[in-house]
């Protein structure tokens, strides 16, 4: 879907939604320092380069990929020194930075995802984002590349590839996603090989009774379908056509009714632990212009009544899982300005980049929702890449902190 109009609309401006710290109105300078006692890695002592700032710090290196670990620092101090007066922002060596990220490690900002990183929609606002009254929210999962480390290597794993392997080990990553927003609620991080599904069911705990799940094949399975129907919330995933269910009670719109059972165990055994799900098949029309291919879907989903949710609206509403491809790309194209690689050469660097740059996407989204919201626009009527764009231009402009904290812009200093 194209996302080129950066305008609020009429009475509207970006600048409405900045303030002194992009960063910390997202993910307040307290919560980041409070997740780091947590942790036992907060800073004991006054340092030129804190560990709350630290955190920030991971986050903005998404925001300039291009940019050389002083650089960023740089970017991101620069509106503390303009505030406190100084011609230039204080400067630190590249070793002190990574001496405080390893300090740090990757748990603090990983919490950090699971304890700030909510739900934008609101039922009354935005009544696109759900679907009788549930939340639409989508699962998948993807792939990125590495730093050629032998650490990384080891820890992640190349794709193969017809002379061996791949030139750069990958990392495979997991998403639950918000669709409306595209505002990522829960991610993980796993080795290449990694089956997809170990991943996602690390974040089936985001899952609740207030949402509707949606997902693609590679998800089906008794067992799988049963973890995630345990969390409460509904789903609508898309099945295999081959998958054989028996037809107990074909409904009016279409749809049947049927039961999945487990593969292992008697047939009186199997038949004690059937779930009962619905199944839709239906086949996309030809698009003009295109070959004449059509494509069959079968979805199953927990929602059995089809009075309340008829099979036509609920094919219709499946189309919304595409929104998590495009949070991977907003991720990897828009918010790493299409660099190939993350820069960290140790896995738990790796860790700790792959959740601060979880944590940036989520500002950016924070901030595009705040500007759609107040102007009464649609999430998609606004661009993605100019918000980048902004908060890049803005942040060192805004530092950290807000000023009004002059003890923790002393920090600083």
């Amino acid at each position: 879907m194209a996302r080129t109009k950066a305008a609020l609309g009429s009475g509207v401006r970006l600048s409405d939604h900045l303030s002194a710290s992009l960063l910390a109105r997202v993910f307040p300078a307290d919560a980041v320092g409070d997740t780091l006692d947590l942790h036992k890695c907060n800073s004991q002592r006054n340092r030129s380069f804190p560990a709350t700032a630290g955190v920030y710090y991971c986050m903005a290196l998404s925001l300039y990929p291009e940019c050389s670990y002083e650089e960023v620092f740089a970017a991101l101090t620069q509106g503390l020194a303009w505030a406190n007066g100084s011609a230039q922002p204080p400067r630190v060596a590249k070793s002190s930075i990574s001496a405080l990220r390893s300090r740090i490690g990757f748990e603090p900002l990983q919490s950090l995802v699971a304890s700030h990183c909510l739900p934008l929609a609101e039922l009354g606002r935005d009544p696109h984002a759900f679907y009788n009254g549930l939340r639409l929210v989508a699962l998948d999962g993807s792939n990125f590349e590495l730093p050629d480390e032998s650490a990384n290597a080891d820890e992640f794993g190349y794709p193969g590839s017809r002379t061996g392997h791949a030139a750069y080990p990958q990392a495979q990553c997991a998403v639950l996603v918000e669709c409306a927003t595209h505002a990522v609620l829960s991610a993980t991080i796993g080795k290449y090989r990694t089956v997809e599904w170990e991943l996602c069911e690390e974040l089936l705990p985001t899952l609740n009774a207030s949402m509707l799940c949606l997902a693609d094949r590679g998800f089906r399975g008794y067992a799988r379908w049963k973890a995630a129907q345990a969390t409460g919330a509904q789903l609508l995933w898309r099945a295999s056509t081959h998958q054989i269910l028996p037809v107990q009670e074909r409904l009016a719109d279409g749809s049947f009714l049927s039961v999945i059972t487990p593969s292992q165990g008697s047939r009186d055994e199997r038949r004690a632990q059937a779930i009962a799900v619905r199944v839709i098949d239906y086949t996309l029309p030809d698009q003009p212009g295109e070959p004449s291919v059509q494509t069959s879907y079968r979805l199953m989903t927990t929602l059995l009544d089809a009075n309340a949710a008829p099979a036509l609206e609920l094919a219709a509403l499946y189309q919304q899982r595409w929104q998590v491809e495009q949070v991977f790309d907003e991720l990897k194209t828009h918010l790493m300005q299409s660099k190939r690689i993350l820069r960290s050469k140790t896995p738990a660097l790796v860790r700790q980049e792959f959740y601060g740059w979880v944590l940036a996407h989520y500002a950016v989204r924070w901030l595009l929702h705040a500007g759609a919201s107040k102007a009464r626009l649609r999430h998609e009527q606004l661009s993605f890449k100019a918000h980048v764009q902004l908060l890049r231009r803005e942040q060192p402009r805004s530092g950290a902190f807000p000023p009004s904290k002059a003890e923790k812009a002393q920090e600083l200093v």
